[in-house]
């Protein structure tokens, strides 16, 4: 063991410390949750990182997923030609780049659909479920919260629909879970976009975020019982909730290639949120950017050099070389990223990348991660 493990083992206690601080109660401290899900972390760490047939299972389910991602690719490359989405194998003939919505967002589609199919068919729930009997039994959760975060491992925000008919008689302490799962986790369709940024210089990179899904999950649960602790008997503490029927209807039964359709077009308004939200998040960013930028651009101020008023000119323009929106947010990471048991010599990268999600959403900081590792290797 490195004495970055030990930084890292030590940097899970610190963060539950931090978390405590800022707690609503706290007197009121979930032992068996913090213990047990900090336990079951380190056993799926060991299990994905350690044992040997659980890394070559983990290779061979990510070479059946990344069957998944050609098989998005295959359909956006029929509809916007070979040119734009050219087959792996082939040069194409013009250089056109990577285009995000049409290599990206495809993806997004494609997931939407495919995730869609699978629940229509029951796999996905038996697959929910399995997580959800190892969460409640392990960490003693409602079994609300305990699906709710299963399905976060597949998932994103919707996995709250699951127990939709709960979210009304939920506490406080449910909610929070439900939610730290929700922001805690990548879902399949935003998963899609990570992927295509990071597979050129990870081909593994989809096997190790599905690996790193499973086990936010504990650490969610973990640091949401810290925060707002649960001081009331939740409704479902007794297990697993079955899918009961709201206002005694039965629920529309949809086929196959009907849920499919309508995965599809769900992931399709996804695509255009993402997009939209990126046009904005994105432009704003560069707004703020520049600002700093002429700020920055003081320190060359020339006129009447010898006057006080022209050196506190370019003083502050000095300043604001270094204090910029990334340096911002990496200062403010800084030493959470220092608790993970990063190298110091990649530290401050890191804490930036981490610090963009803030503001950013999570798409660019993915970006900014496959533009250092090709800055890297």
């Amino acid at each position: 063991m490195t004495y970055l493990n030990v930084i890292s083992l030590l940097g899970i206690f610190g963060l539950c410390v931090i978390a405590w601080l800022f707690s609503e109660d706290r007197r009121v401290i979930a032992w068996r949750t913090i213990g047990l899900g900090i336990g079951l972390q380190l056993v799926l760490g060991f299990l994905v990182f350690r044992n040997p047939q659980t890394r070559e299972a983990l290779n061979e389910f990510s070479k059946l997923l990344d069957g998944l991602f050609a098989a998005a690719d295959a359909g956006a490359r029929f509809v916007f030609g070979r040119t734009i989405v050219p087959l792996p194998e082939v040069k194409p003939e013009v250089n056109v780049g990577y285009i995000f919505a049409f290599r990206a967002l495809p993806a997004v589609i494609f997931f939407s659909g495919f995730m869609a199919l699978l629940e229509n068919l029951g796999i996905i729930q038996v697959i929910t479920n399995f997580f959800a009997k190892i969460f409640f039994w392990t960490m003693r959760l409602s079994g609300a919260e305990a699906l709710s975060g299963a399905a976060n491992i597949f998932v994103g925000i919707e996995a709250a629909i699951v127990v939709k008919p709960y979210l009304a008689k939920m506490t406080r302490s449910e909610l929070c879970a439900i939610l730290s799962c929700c922001f805690g986790t990548a879902a399949s369709s935003t998963l899609a976009i990570y992927v295509s940024f990071l597979r050129p210089v990870f081909p593994n990179i989809l096997g190790h975020l599905v690996s790193a899904s499973v086990m936010a999950i504990p650490a969610c649960f973990v640091l949401s019982k810290i925060v707002v602790p649960e001081r009331e008997r939740p409704l479902t503490m007794g297990g697993i909730p079955n899918e009961p029927i709201a206002d005694g209807a039965e629920p529309e039964k949809v086929s196959p290639m009907g849920a499919l359709i309508l995965g599809a077009l769900d992931g399709l308004k996804m695509a255009v949120s993402i997009a939209a939200v990126l046009i904005m998040i994105v432009g704003l960013v560069y707004l703020i950017n520049q600002i700093f930028g002429f700020l920055a651009g003081l320190a060359k101020f020339q006129m009447d050099n010898g006057a006080f008023w022209a050196m506190a000119i370019r003083g502050v323009g000095e300043v604001f070389e270094v204090v910029n929106l990334p340096n911002l947010q990496g200062a403010l990471f800084y030493p959470l990223t220092l608790l993970t048991g990063v190298e110091p010599k990649d530290a401050w990268t890191a804490s930036v990348i981490i610090g963009r999600r803030l503001l950013e959403t999570a798409i660019p900081p993915y970006q900014a991660i496959a533009q250092a590792a090709r800055m890297v290797w």
